[in-house]
């Protein structure tokens, strides 16, 4: 298996210097190098650049700029190359899929957060002071930084990254030859129903709480967000309250994203725990947070009518906030270290089958709450309706496939 690790940082103050250095330089480095492809394409030749022969100039501009760009590793300026042309190279694929193509951006201060080390040893080492019953690793042109490495690492080390969260640094490994670590079999399924009232439900009708981390932190955040809008957008020079401002809430964004992946940790561990077989819908949560499209008034030319569309922000911002993509995909992970099985089945109508009766009219989810079959009169929890009929499914996907 391939898996990452996550650890946080505690570089010195002049280590620290030394990575924001690091990262502004890979910064100039990528807008430069776009600047040359689109300058190239708006040449009448229409010049096509590509990473070969960007790549290929590498050598000389730390030759040129031995105290900027000749500092760091080459690998290292290479990986951000790579990233510039895959950034292309999904622009072009959107373009032929007919999709919004968005064309790849100049990074500004503070949107270019991550340098990539392809190999370690190559401009980095993980665990550069065996010696040492502290953890470091070594960055060239940064020096050994301590590590605070709250877990053993698994598998073989291939890919360093260092990422800035905030005010925090952050090393991530990505390992590959990853041993599995199996549960013992319990012979128990489960299916489970997300929702936004309770964070998802289960099959057994346990309902586990949706703790809304954004709207608790809500009121801080509104007022931190009041205190950085008086000052301007755009400027070449913060000043320091500015700064400070942006800092605060950058803080509250964090904490709240770190506050729902501990939350998501914890419920995909308890059912990876408790279940050999897990289901749980196919969700398409982009589309479900898709804004409404306008309602043009057939009489009244350039008039619009009421698409819903406060309300559909507020259902959208608590899906967000409820995190499902971040839960499935750390499921999925979990379920694979564990040897459990992980099945997404059809959404469609799951909330509306009498799991008695098959019944399937609208008509049956009386509200968003309560279930109540207009065939045979059963009545239950939406939610745990929902959870049964995705139970069922995955028993038919298990028996088709066998």
């Amino acid at each position: 298996m391939i898996r990452a690790n996550k650890f946080l940082l505690r570089p010195t103050v002049r280590q620290a210097q030394s990575l924001r250095e690091m990262l502004a330089d890979h910064r100039s480095l990528y807008n430069g190098a776009l600047r040359e492809r689109r300058g190239a394409w708006r040449h009448s030749s229409k010049t096509s650049v590509t990473y070969g022969g960007q790549s290929a100039q590498l050598k000389e501009i730390r030759a040129f700029d031995p105290e900027r760009q000749g500092r760091w590793s080459f690998s290292s300026q290479q990986a951000t190359l790579r990233r510039l042309d895959k950034a292309f190279a999904a622009f072009f694929r959107r373009v032929k899929s007919g999709e919004n193509p968005g064309y790849p951006r100049f990074k500004g201060v503070g949107h270019f957060d991550t340098a990539i080390f392809p190999r370690d040893g190559d401009g980095c080492r993980w665990d550069s002071t065996p010696n040492d019953p502290q953890t470091r690793v070594r960055l060239q042109g940064v020096g050994h930084v301590r590590v605070h490495q709250h877990r053993p690492v698994k598998g073989r080390v291939k890919t360093i990254a260092v990422k800035r969260e905030g005010s925090r640094w952050y090393v991530i490994l990505c390992c590959d030859q990853v041993p599995t670590e199996p549960l013992p079999a319990t012979g128990a399924a489960v299916g489970i129903d997300m929702g936004v009232t309770h964070f998802l439900t289960t099959s057994t009708g346990e309902h586990i709480v949706n703790p809304r981390f954004l709207q608790a932190a809500a009121e801080s955040l509104a007022e931190a967000q009041r205190n950085l809008a008086t000052f301007p957008k755009r400027t070449k020079r913060r000043t320091k309250k500015h700064r400070a401002a942006a800092r605060k809430v950058a803080k509250i964004h964090a904490k709240v994203r770190r506050q729902r992946l501990d939350h998501s940790h914890k419920a995909a561990l308890a059912l990876v725990r408790s279940h050999d077989t897990i289901a749980h819908e196919k969700l398409n949560i982009a589309g479900m947070t898709k804004k409404p499209a306008p309602k043009p008034d057939p009489v009244r030319p350039s008039v619009f009518l009421s698409n819903q569309r406060a309300a559909k922000a507020g259902l959208n911002r608590s899906i967000l906030d409820a995190g499902w993509g971040v839960f499935l995909a750390i499921l999925a992970n979990k379920a694979e270290s564990a040897g459990r099985a992980v099945i997404a089945v059809d959404p469609r109508n799951t909330s509306r089958i009498c799991p008695f009766c098959g019944h399937v009219p609208k008509e049956n989810r009386v509200t968003q709450a309560n279930f109540q079959c207009t065939a045979c009169g059963h009545s239950a929890n939406a939610d745990h309706v929902g959870a049964l009929n995705v139970l069922d499914r995955a028993g038919l996907v298990l028996c088709e496939a066998a």
